[in-house]
């Protein structure tokens, strides 16, 4: 009787725990850079640990695979010669994954809805630019050799540790489903060399998940 009743009472002073998965959409951006980006569709993936600190508050760690970057504006090129019209067209996108490890602060100000904020910590994976060149003759596609498209590993000038704050929200309901939106704001500088200019990530998060 005195061992089941000590062990009801760490049982009882131990905090709620729940594991789970989640998946979602990024739309990542560079902020602070001189060139004029555009958002880029990528996905995250992972598990997480919540532990409730009480009914309120919980902390919740996340290990994450997440596919970021941008794109760069397309530069267009226009040639007339008589009523013919050459246009040539390069599009620039560059892609930095990462596996990241936010912890979150979590407040419930209702049932199933919280509030959320903490560090990140980034770990890069990959760092590539892909070109491609297209081209059309009066509206017309013209086929352009392999050589025109170019891929480029920009790891090495890339820092391959990110540290960022998360700012979010989320929904969930009793069945263990959750939804969570939120924003990644960079604050480390991601070229590798230092007097380089000042660009970071900056990522929108679309999160579905479960937690048992």
């Amino acid at each position: 009787m005195a061992c089941t009743l000590f062990s009801g009472a760490i049982y009882a002073q131990t905090p709620d725990v729940k594991i789970g998965a989640k998946a979602g959409l990024n739309f990542a951006n560079f902020s602070g850079g001189e060139a004029d980006t555009k958002m880029k569709t990528g996905f995250h993936v992972g598990g997480l640990v919540e532990i409730f600190i009480n009914e309120k508050f919980s902390i919740q760690p996340e290990l994450l695979y997440s596919s970021q970057g941008a794109k760069l504006e397309t530069q267009r090129i226009e040639m007339f010669e008589g009523l013919d019209q050459l246009i040539g067209k390069v599009d620039q996108k560059m892609t930095l994954d990462y596996i990241n490890v936010p912890i979150m602060a979590k407040y419930y100000v209702a049932e199933g809805f919280s509030i959320q904020a903490g560090p990140q910590l980034g770990f890069l994976v990959k760092a590539e630019s892909v070109l491609k060149t297209s081209a059309s003759l009066n509206g017309v596609d013209i086929p352009l050799p392999a050589e025109y498209n170019e891929t480029e590993d920009l790891k090495d000038e890339v820092k391959s540790v990110d540290f960022g704050l998360n700012f979010g929200i989320g929904y969930e309901l009793p069945m263990g489903i959750f939804v969570d939106a939120r924003y990644n704001l960079g604050l480390s500088k991601l070229p590798e060399d230092n007097y380089g200019d000042k660009v970071k990530n900056a990522v929108f998060q679309i999160s579905v998940g479960y937690k048992f």
